[in-house]
Formats: structure tokens, C-alpha cells, sequence
């Protein structure tokens, strides 16, 4: 693959608009595709200057322009997919974005990574639009959305442009120039379209299943937690400061040392009984009062009084 360099990089409002929507609407982190063209073209500078040095006619040459037109987002925690069927031919994978909160506006290390492993595959490289001669040219673009460290009472944008070029393993930063915005690009207003194909791409299911399996696991293992916890409880409440240990001693060949513990749990068990038929019996007690009393009152409507 070819590592030309991308002059400028722009982006529609509207699909910035929604990127950010995206990015600060979002529970946490996330990352995606870009989606767009790139434009050749060929600059020439014409000077009546007999004097000009050759220097200047030979910085003169192709100019690539990278167009970002839509994106596809999703959150952070989950692998960047790799593959991505797009479905608007005209469209091709420019790179890739991270919108992060609270982060300097520099690539990571893991930036790298995942730019490496996005543009080693030979079936992401593309031609770009009215190259004279052939060109393979990676998805080289990287996108980097932040938010400010510390809350301000105006909410800004902050956002950074990349190329990462092969021949210095590194990041250049680029301008990011934004269209339909403003007198000079209402043109692009009467050709925008408001619905942007979305890209179906084939996620890795086992890695999806491995980490939802895992998150099953935990919260199985949280709700057992609570489980024990709650019978626990219930052993406490009616063993009445009997734990665990101090019941275990009362079974197997080391009970008969531990008579006194025995009686004092039988004790304990007897109050407690004593307590239950004392409530039963001022139960029924009552429940017959309110008989009686409902019967004299049968008995005064009826006139039998």
C-alpha cells in the first residue's frame, strides 16, 4: 500500500453534528468507523517569474483530500470491528474515531494498535477518486473527540484530526476543515441527503459471547452472594447468636464435650417456644373477645335483648 500524504481532511456539519451528539449522549466511551471518499487532484503553480527556482514547480504535485461523510459508533468496551460490508459503493473505510472523556488531545499507545491492526489488511486499502494511475491507500484517518478536565458553564467541543503514516509509525496531525458551514457552502446544503446508509458488518460472535458470558458469570456470582447473605440472616435470626461455628460443635464425635452449649441452645429453643404459645394464647384470646362482642351486637340489632 501506498503512504501519500493526505493534505486535507474535511467533514460535513451535519455528520460532525451527529458524531458529537453521539459521543456526549453516550453512558461512556465509545469508538467507530469513518466512512467516506478521497479526492485526487493535481495542483499546478503558473508564474510569469523567469526567476522562480525550481524548487517551487517541484513541490507541485497530486493533492489528496479526505472527505469524512458518515460514521458508525460503538461503545469502547467492545472490540473495533475489522470487517465492514458498506453499503453505499461510493463510500469507503477512511479510518477510524475515539471519543473519550477527559483525556489530552494525543493518540495512545493503544490508538496505534488499533490503527495498525485496521490498516494491515490489505482488503481495507482503496483507490482514491480520478487518480491518474494506480494507488492503494490505507484507512489511515484517526479522529480523536475529548471533553474539557473540569466543568465549565459553556459546553465546548473539543476534537483533533489524524494521519497515521506507515513510513514513521506515528500520528500527523491534520486540519479538519468543516463544510456547510457558512456563505461559501450553501451548494452543499441543496446536495445533502439526511438519511446515511448504515454499514453492516460482521462482528466477531465469539468474542461478544466470551464477554457476555463473562457478565452473566458475574452477575450470577453477585446475586449468590446476596442469596447467602440473606440466609445467613435468617440462620442468625433463628439460631439467636448461635453461629455457624458454635452449631458445628454440637455435631459429630466432639459433641459430647460440649454439653453445656448443648442445654444452652435447648434452653434458648424452650424460651423461645414458651414465647410463641404465650402469643398464641392472648391471640385466641382476643379472637374470642371480638366474638363475643360481635355476638351481643347480632343479638341488640335483632332485638333480642
Amino acid at each position: 500500500m501506498d503512504d501519500l500524504p493526505i493534505h486535507n481532511i474535511q467533514i460535513s456539519g451535519t455528520t460532525l453534528a451527529s458524531l458529537l451528539h453521539r459521543f456526549f449522549s453516550s453512558s461512556g466511551d465509545i469508538h467507530g468507523l469513518l466512512f467516506g471518499h478521497v479526492s485526487f487532484s493535481t495542483t499546478t503553480s503558473l508564474s510569469d517569474d523567469l526567476t522562480a527556482s525550481s524548487s517551487s514547480a517541484a513541490s507541485d504535485g497530486p493533492t489528496l483530500t479526505a472527505t469524512i461523510t458518515d460514521f458508525l459508533s460503538i461503545p469502547s468496551h467492545f472490540p473495533l470491528p475489522l470487517h465492514h460490508p458498506h453499503n453505499n459503493p461510493s463510500s469507503v473505510l477512511l479510518g477510524w474515531f475515539s471519543g473519550r472523556r477527559k483525556t489530552p488531545l494525543r493518540p495512545s499507545l493503544k490508538d496505534s494498535t488499533n490503527t495498525i491492526s485496521l490498516i494491515s489488511s490489505t482488503s481495507h486499502s482503496f483507490t482514491p477518486q480520478n487518480s491518474p494511475y494506480p494507488l492503494s491507500l490505507p484507512p489511515s484517518v484517526f479522529l480523536l473527540l475529548t471533553t474539557p478536565f473540569q466543568e465549565q458553564l459553556i459546553h465546548t467541543h473539543e476534537y483533533k484530526a489524524f494521519q497515521y503514516r506507515v513510513s514513521s509509525y506515528s500520528f500527523d496531525p491534520k486540519s479538519l476543515a468543516i463544510i456547510n458551514i457558512g456563505p461559501s457552502f450553501r451548494s452543499h446544503y441543496g446536495s445533502f441527503s439526511p438519511i446515511s446508509p448504515f454499514p453492516s458488518m460482521s462482528c466477531d460472535l465469539r468474542g461478544l459471547n466470551a464477554m457476555v458470558e463473562d457478565d452473566v458469570e458475574k452477575v450470577e456470582s453477585l446475586m449468590g452472594i446476596k442469596r447467602g447473605l440473606k440466609d445467613q440472616k435468617e440462620l442468625d435470626l433463628c439460631a439467636e447468636g448461635f453461629e455457624i461455628g458454635r452449631l458445628g460443635k454440637l455435631m459429630g464425635s466432639d459433641a459430647s464435650n460440649y454439653t453445656g452449649e448443648l442445654e444452652h441452645l435447648y434452653d434458648k429453643m424452650l424460651v423461645k417456644l414458651d414465647s410463641l404459645a404465650r402469643l398464641v394464647e392472648n391471640s385466641s384470646a382476643k379472637v374470642l373477645e371480638q366474638e363475643n362482642h360481635n355476638m351481643k351486637l347480632r343479638y341488640k340489632v335483632a332485638g333480642l335483648e
